[in-house]
């Protein structure tokens, strides 16, 4: 069974109960301030593109300022624990991404607890990985990459965002799939990672499709294969990574939003209801699309057990392919 794969969701509407006392005022009057997005990582990445995409919608639809800010850092963590600790009134919510709820827990000691410190509202977006070479790399396939990585064990890298990123985990993944002596280089951030690999200075590198289709379109760098299922509306000219050699190898990134725990049921219902609405406005799932960005929409339980189900397959990989915070 591959540990990426995804759950399959059956869409229901979510129903809250009554609210009494000061919260059900705070959430009968909600929002009545401008709401900050708080972003834990460097802006144009897809974390960020979907915060700023769905806020747009937002702000039109609460008439109130939505704020993305970008706190980058820490793998995400830095982000991350400045909801934890906000004040669980909704006005400060959480795009998260696999790294600082289902990933970094089972590496490190945590400043937060993921699973208590955070109420779930929807799962926004996912957008399957995408295994990207530089064009020097001699090869067309996923196929004759891993027959290259066999024949020089130990010379070739491959760059990520980040240790405990989705991005690190997907190539730790190969590594342990088709057992392959490859080097690990962290970066500080996607947007550190294409411009090295464009240059050379990597060889490859798992990447989310927007930071990379442009360049791949241009032929700066070589895809060999989207890591899903299927192959991506987005680039429907490369192939899976099944297609390409590497059977039923399944890496997805996804982005949802969360907010403190605490935060007044109505208050999140109201947030779930009009970020669901959103994704399901055709501009907006055609924009996100067309960057490799599929939209979702959850319930807020739904949400809760996919995390937790993540949670348990990240901690299985991590386990099996000896991964450490320092690697």
């Amino acid at each position: 069974m591959n540990i990426f794969r995804s759950s399959t969701f059956i869409l229901t509407i979510a129903c809250c109960g009554v609210v009494w006392g000061p919260r059900a005022a705070l959430a009968q009057g909600y929002p009545a301030k401008p709401i900050r997005v708080v972003v834990a990582f460097a802006p144009g990445g897809a974390t960020d593109i979907t915060a700023r995409t769905v806020g747009a919608r937002l702000s039109e639809a609460f008439k109130q300022t939505v704020i993305v800010d970008n706190r980058s850092g820490g793998g995400g963590l830095i982000g991350a624990d400045i909801v934890a600790k906000a004040p669980p009134d909704g006005y400060t919510v959480l795009i998260a991404t696999p790294a600082e709820i289902a990933i970094l827990p089972h590496m490190q000691k945590m400043p937060y607890d993921p699973l208590r410190d955070f109420a779930p509202v929807s799962l926004a977006t996912a957008s399957p990985l995408i295994l990207v070479v530089h064009p020097s790399v001699p090869v067309k396939s996923v196929k004759e990459l891993i027959a290259l990585i066999r024949a020089r064990p130990g010379q070739l890298s491959y760059g990520s965002a980040g240790t405990g990123g989705v991005h690190h985990l997907a190539g730790e993944l190969f590594k342990v799939t088709y057992k392959l002596d490859i080097v690990h280089v962290p970066y500080k951030g996607v947007g550190a990672v294409i411009p090295d690999l464009i240059g050379g200075h990597i060889p490859m590198t798992f990447s989310s499709m927007p930071p990379s289709m442009p360049y791949v379109r241009s032929g700066k760098l070589r895809a060999l294969g989207v890591a899903s299922t299927t192959r991506s509306p987005a680039a429907p000219e490369v192939p899976t990574m099944n297609e390409a050699g590497a059977s039923d190898f399944v890496a997805t990134n996804w982005f949802a939003y969360f907010v403190p725990t605490g935060t007044p049921a109505a208050v999140v219902s109201t947030l779930n209801a009009e970020i669901n609405r959103t994704l399901k406005q055709e501009d907006v799932k055609e924009k996100l699309l067309v960057l490799g960005l599929e939209t979702r929409g959850t319930t807020p339980d739904e949400l809760g057990k996919f995390v937790r189900g993540e949670s348990e397959k990240f901690a299985k990989l991590i386990k099996l392919a000896g991964v450490k915070a320092t690697d």
